[in-house]
């Protein structure tokens, strides 16, 4: 219900890897920006993590004050803040996109922070999906005197600004190199924090205990997975963007046979991003699968 309590303590029983002092610290820097990024490589949890950080800030479950969206590269001004929409009998209306309502939202509950969450930020043109958005989501300017006009706004409507209880949250893979670097006037208005794989003794905790027939693979997955994010981290094409997280070996239901699952984890998810990782080097690939197996 929105009246219990949520807070870090339960982001990390809810079996968040990351340790409680490293998730306050995000916080913290959230609430002081207003606009977050939360990057990492590939199964760092950031999805996950980031709908928890969102409860958190808030400090309950408050009904509608979080909202997902997901940026892809034909995210558009238009979708995301305002644009014309046909509406029947052949006119258009103006329409507000995601921010702008969430952004209302919000201005109609002053008392409680509200969050957009942007599910792979990168992945659009956030520049072009933002327009005069990324000057007014600034915590400085949120307030009638730093008001702009909006590209599309009604004859008589007034200068626009953002509320000052809504707060972004965005979603970053930097293992995606398909994507350019992101955009320098979004880097300077969001803090940018970088989730670490976390295989930790509460990690090892938590996967001992959903293999209850192999509880002494758990060490063997541990040594296999440093090593080969050792490997991955010293290879000059690839780096520490590009490790294996911890979400990839940490199954929701309890495994009968930990072998199997492990097995299958190598064959279905992390061989293939392997494979992607060293397209150009396919026996150094097959190699490090192969020690995964070992």
């Amino acid at each position: 219900t929105s009246d219990t309590p949520y807070t870090v303590a339960d982001i990390v029983a809810e079996g968040s890897f990351h340790p409680k002092e490293r998730l306050q610290q995000i916080l913290e820097h959230w609430r002081d920006n207003q606009n977050l990024v939360l990057q990492g490589a590939p199964g760092t949890g950031k999805t996950w993590l980031a709908r928890r950080l969102a409860q958190a800030l808030i400090g309950s479950h408050v009904p509608g004050a979080v909202r997902s969206v997901q940026f892809h590269p034909n995210t558009s001004y238009e979708d995301f803040v305002r644009g014309w929409r046909p509406k029947s009998g052949g006119q258009l209306e103006l329409t507000d996109g995601a921010l702008l309502q969430h952004a209302e939202r919000a201005r109609n509950s002053p008392d409680v922070p509200h969050v957009l969450i942007i599910e792979e930020i990168n992945r659009g043109n956030p520049a072009q999906a933002f327009g005069e958005m990324l000057t007014l989501i600034e915590k400085s300017k949120r307030n009638p005197e730093d008001a702009l006009t909006l590209s599309y706004h009604e004859p008589d409507e007034e200068d626009y600004y953002l509320p000052d209880n809504l707060y972004l949250l965005g979603t970053m893979n930097i293992a995606d190199r398909s994507l350019a670097l992101v955009d320098l006037a979004l880097r300077r208005r969001f803090s940018f924090e970088t989730l670490k794989p976390a295989f930790t003794d509460d990690w090892a905790d938590y996967l001992a205990a959903k293999l209850p027939n192999d509880p002494g693979l758990v060490a063997t997955i541990r040594s296999r997975i440093h090593d080969l994010n050792t490997t991955i981290e010293q290879d000059p094409m690839l780096g520490p963007n590009f490790l294996i997280g911890h979400s990839f070996l940490a199954p929701l239901q309890s495994q009968s046979d930990g072998r199997a699952w492990y097995f299958g984890v190598i064959d279905t998810q992390i061989g293939p991003q392997l494979q992607e990782y060293w397209f150009d080097a396919r026996e150094k690939a097959e190699a490090a699968i192969a020690a995964l197996k070992s």
